[in-house]
């Protein structure tokens, strides 16, 4: 059974990933759509999971402003930019998962069980990894107009910028990961809905990446408002 899990999530993966990059490469009207797709998709799970009006509007406009805050990063800063953010929330999963099953240890919190410190610090680790990996490939060149001192100089003040802007992503990206759970767990589901294979809900695979994007959205246009 578990065996079968883990089977659908790497063939779920093995597809979903390189559709998602592509259409944030691809960037335009084809993008713009995606966003509108995943927009609805996500608060038609959102509705589902919550009883409660008030809550379910919260979310709604949250998510809105979320897709509207993706379109933002893409259009901003390059489609370059906005996977280093999927990169860190993916790595950040990974992180957890990996860690967790390795050195188990203490529970982090009752609303997620399968939390724990040791995937917490792990997360932190494969994010930084990961991202630090992925800005020193060759085909991450910021070809844009406005091009932010944290990407691009070796100085060790930007440097250690970019692991606190990396480490705090991956912070918001845990927390909406906590949170979503939070909810579930409230409704009493495991997972928000049964759209892709062996992960659940759209909600599940992006619950993270919702809080990461306009986090990382708001820092780098305050960042390039101060340069």
């Amino acid at each position: 059974m578990i065996y079968n899990e883990l089977q659908k999530r790497i063939i779920s993966s093995i597809i979903l990933i390189p559709i998602t990059f592509f259409l944030i490469i691809k960037g335009s009207l084809i993008f713009t759509i995606f966003l509108v797709f995943f927009f609805l998709i996500c608060s038609y799970e959102w509705i589902n999971l919550n009883k409660n009006f008030i809550i379910k509007t919260i979310g709604i406009i949250y998510l809105f402003l979320s897709s509207f805050s993706a379109f933002l990063l893409r259009d901003t800063f390059s489609y370059e930019v906005f996977i280093l953010i999927m990169v860190i929330c993916i790595s950040t999963d990974l992180g957890g998962y990996f860690f967790g099953k390795f050195f188990k240890g203490p529970k982090l919190t009752k609303i997620s069980p399968k939390k724990t410190y040791s995937g917490v610090v792990g997360s932190f680790i494969f994010s930084v990894i990961f991202a630090i990996l992925y800005k020193n490939l060759s085909f991450f060149n910021l070809s844009i107009n406005i091009i932010l001192p944290i990407f691009n100089e070796n100085e060790l003040y930007y440097k250690i910028l970019f692991i606190v802007f990396v480490l705090i992503i991956s912070l918001f990206s845990q927390l909406g990961d906590l949170l979503i759970s939070y909810f579930k767990r409230l409704s009493n589901v495991k997972d928000t809905g049964k759209l892709i294979p062996g992960h659940g809900g759209l909600l599940d695979r992006v619950d993270g990446i919702i809080f990461a994007i306009p986090t990382s959205y708001l820092i780098l246009i305050n960042l390039n408002l101060n340069q």
